[in-house]
C-alpha cells in the first residue's frame, strides 16, 4: 500500500515529459509580464502539478476579480490550522507582489521561484522549514489597467498596471485604516495566518545608483527590541553578505536629505502603520520591503527580486526555531503589563547622528534648466563609490502612557468592526455602565482642502480630561493584556500618526448641531453680562486686544453662545475612554 502511495505521489510531483514550464516573462526574453488571466492560469497549473502547491483565493476585488493565493508546503498543508497543529516547526512567510500593480517584479520572480521549488525541485530545500504564502497580484484591478505609459520613471516591462485600486486607493497607505475592500480581505488572511515574515515587493522612484535591490525593515526602534536585534544581526547581516557574494550588493532604501542628491546623505525613518513594514511591526512580526531600482531593465530587476527571495527563504529555514520563539516572546510581552510599564512611542524622528558609508552611485550634476528655469539632476553612466553619511539614529517623537483598557461606545460600530478586523480582541459590556475614564478634548480641528488617500485627515490640539461617562450595553472594551495591544494603541490613541481619529472616523464629533438665532442671543447675552461682571470684563478685554474680533458681530455672538448654558459642551470630546487601573476594569460587566 505504501509503495502505491509513493508511486502516485511521484507521478503527481513530477512534471510530465514535454511539459513547458517556461513563464510568460521568460518566453518574452524578460520584457513582458503576463496579464491577470495568464497569471491565474499558471498558478493553477502549478497547483495541479504538485502536491506541494495549493491554489486558493482570499477575497474578491471591487471589479469582481479573485484575489489569488498559492500555499506552498512540503507536507501539503493548506490552512494555518493544519500548519500550526502539525508536528512541523515551519515558519510562515507571506510574499506579496503587485500591491502597486505597476511595480510587478515580485509576481514574475515569485512564479519562477515556486516553479523551481515545486516542479523542477532545484530549490526544494526552501520548503524544509518554511511554508510559503505567495500572493502574485494584490491590486488585481489596478493590474488590469495596463499601459506602456503608467510608470514614467520605470524601465519596463513593456506594459504595466496602475498604482492604485479601481477606486483610486493606494493599498500601501491603507493597512491600519483599511478602507479598501482588498485590504480588508488581506487583513482577514493576515490575522488568520499571522506569518512570521512578510515580504512586500516594489520598484523605486528617486535618484539613480548602481544597486539593483534596496530594502526597508523596521529595525531602528519601532518594534520589539529582541526582534529588532534578530533583524539586524541574524537576518540583514547574512542577507547583505549573501547578496554581495552573488554579485548583487544591496543597501537600505534611499531617501536623501536633499532631494535626489546622494551626497547629501541617506535619512532613515520608521514607517507608520499605514505601510506594510510599519503595520507588521505593530503585529510583532518582521517585514521586509524589496525595492528594485526603476532604471534597471525589467529582466535584471526580476532576477534581483528572485535572488532576494531565495536568500531570504534560506535564512528563514536556518532561523525558523529562533524566529518562532522570538515572536512568541514578543507576543507574550505585548500581552503583559510590561508593555505599559514604560512610555509607548507612537512615532519617531531622525536625529543628527550619522555613520559614514560607502555608496555605489553614479556621477551626477545639478543643472539649471533653460526650459523651466528650475534645477534638475542629470545622472551619468559613470559609476563612483561615494563616502556619504547615513542618518540611522531615531528618537521617539510622540510618546504616550498606555491604559489598562480602552472603551469604545457601542454606537461607533464601524470603529469596533475595524478593530476586530485587525485581530484586536474585544469584549462587550453586558449592561449600561457609568465609568470613570480618561479621555481627550480636541481643539482647533483643521482639515486639508483636498483629499489624501481617499480621506480628509484632521489635525487638532489634544488635551487630556478625566470624567465619568455613561456607556451603553454593547460598548467595546479593549483590554490591553492582549497580543494585538500595539495595534489597538495606534488605532485609538488620538495622536498616533495613523489613528482612526486622524483618518476621519470620528469627524462628526467636531460638528456643531444646534444654533441660536441672533435676536435670541442678543437678549440672552445681555442677561448673562448683567449677571456675570467677570464675563463682561473678559469680553471687553478681548475686543480691545483683537480688532478683527471687535468688528465681527458673528464672532462676538458665537463667543457668547459658547459661554451660555445652551452650548453643546460635547463638541470635540473624543468618545473613546481609557481605563487606567485594572481594579476598575475588573468591575465592568463583561
Amino acid at each position: 500500500m505504501l509503495s502505491l502511495y509513493l508511486t502516485a505521489w511521484f507521478v503527481l510531483a513530477t512534471p510530465s515529459p514535454g511539459q513547458d514550464w517556461t513563464t510568460a516573462f521568460e518566453k518574452s526574453g524578460g520584457v513582458r509580464t503576463p496579464d491577470y488571466a495568464e497569471t491565474i492560469a499558471y498558478c493553477r497549473r502549478l497547483a495541479d502539478a504538485s502536491p506541494w502547491v495549493h491554489y486558493t483565493t482570499f477575497g474578491t476585488s471591487p471589479q469582481g476579480r479573485d484575489l489569488a493565493l498559492l500555499v506552498c508546503d512540503k507536507d501539503g498543508h493548506k490552512t494555518p490550522e493544519e500548519v500550526r497543529r502539525s508536528r512541523s516547526d515551519n515558519v510562515v512567510v507571506l510574499i506579496q507582489a503587485g500591491i502597486h500593480a505597476g511595480e510587478i517584479d515580485g509576481k514574475d520572480a515569485g512564479l519562477m521561484l515556486i516553479r523551481d521549488i515545486a516542479i523542477h525541485k532545484t530549490r526544494a530545500a526552501l520548503l524544509d522549514h518554511v511554508t510559503i504564502l505567495f500572493m502574485p497580484i494584490f491590486n488585481v484591478d489596478g493590474h488590469e489597467r495596463t499601459s506602456p505609459y503608467n510608470r514614467a520613471n520605470q524601465n519596463g516591462p513593456e506594459e504595466t498596471g496602475w498604482r492604485t485600486t479601481a477606486r483610486g486607493l493606494n493599498l500601501n497607505r491603507d493597512y491600519l485604516k483599511a478602507d479598501a475592500a482588498e485590504m480588508q480581505d488581506w487583513l482577514r488572511l493576515y490575522t488568520r495566518w499571522l506569518p512570521e515574515l512578510l515580504v512586500d515587493c516594489h520598484v523605486t522612484d528617486g535618484a539613480d545608483y548602481q544597486y539593483v535591490v534596496t530594502y526597508a525593515m523596521e529595525n531602528l526602534g519601532s518594534m520589539d527590541a529582541q526582534l529588532t536585534q534578530w533583524i539586524n544581526v541574524r537576518f540583514l547581516g547574512p542577507l547583505t553578505d549573501r547578496m554581495a557574494a552573488a554579485g548583487r550588493p544591496i543597501i537600505r532604501y534611499n531617501s536623501y536629505r536633499a532631494h535626489n542628491e546622494p551626497t547629501s546623505g541617506i535619512v532613515c525613518w520608521a514607517s507608520p502603520p499605514r505601510f506594510s513594514t510599519g503595520y507588521a511591526a505593530i503585529q510583532n512580526r518582521p517585514a521586509i520591503l524589496i525595492e528594485t531600482h526603476m532604471f534597471k531593465d525589467y529582466k535584471t530587476r526580476v532576477e534581483g527580486t528572485y535572488a532576494t527571495l531565495e536568500h531570504t527563504l534560506e535564512i528563514l529555514n536556518e532561523e525558523h526555531e529562533l524566529v518562532r520563539k522570538l515572536i512568541r516572546d514578543a507576543d507574550a510581552r505585548t500581552a503583559s503589563p510590561e508593555l505599559r510599564a514604560a512610555p509607548f512611542p507612537l512615532s519617531f524622528r531622525s536625529t543628527p547622528d550619522s555613520v559614514m558609508i560607502d555608496f555605489l552611485g553614479y556621477e551626477y550634476e545639478v543643472v539649471e534648466s533653460d526650459l523651466t528655469g528650475g534645477k534638475w539632476h542629470r545622472f551619468s553612466d559613470r559609476p563612483v563609490t561615494m563616502h556619504i553619511p547615513m542618518f540611522n539614529r531615531l528618537e521617539a517623537e510622540e510618546v504616550v502612557t498606555l491604559p489598562e483598557a480602552y472603551v469604545v461606545p457601542a454606537e461607533w460600530k464601524d470603529v469596533i468592526d475595524r478593530l476586530a478586523l485587525h485581530g484586536v480582541k474585544i469584549e462587550r459590556l453586558r449592561s449600561d455602565c457609568d465609568i470613570e475614564v480618561g479621555s481627550w478634548r480636541l481643539d482647533e480641528p483643521d482639515w486639508p482642502d483636498s483629499p489624501h488617500e481617499g480621506r480628509f485627515p484632521v489635525t487638532f490640539k489634544s488635551r487630556e480630561i478625566t470624567e465619568k461617562r455613561s456607556y451603553p450595553a454593547g460598548s467595546a472594551v479593549v483590554d490591553m493584556n492582549q497580543r494585538a495591544a500595539r495595534v489597538a494603541a495606534h488605532a485609538l490613541e488620538p495622536d498616533g500618526p495613523d489613528s482612526f481619529l486622524q483618518w476621519g472616523f470620528f469627524d462628526s464629533i467636531f460638528e456643531q448641531k444646534e444654533y441660536i438665532e441672533p435676536y435670541v442671543l442678543e437678549e440672552l447675552a445681555r442677561r448673562m453680562l448683567a449677571e456675570d461682571p467677570d464675563l463682561r470684563r473678559e469680553l471687553e478685554a478681548l475686543k480691545a486686544s483683537d480688532e478683527e474680533f471687535a468688528r465681527s458681530p458673528g464672532r462676538i455672538r458665537h463667543w457668547l453662545y459658547q459661554r451660555s448654558p445652551y452650548w453643546d459642551d460635547r463638541i470635540g470630546v473624543y468618545p473613546v475612554g481609557k481605563i487606567v487601573d485594572r481594579q476598575s476594569l475588573k468591575k465592568l460587566p463583561r
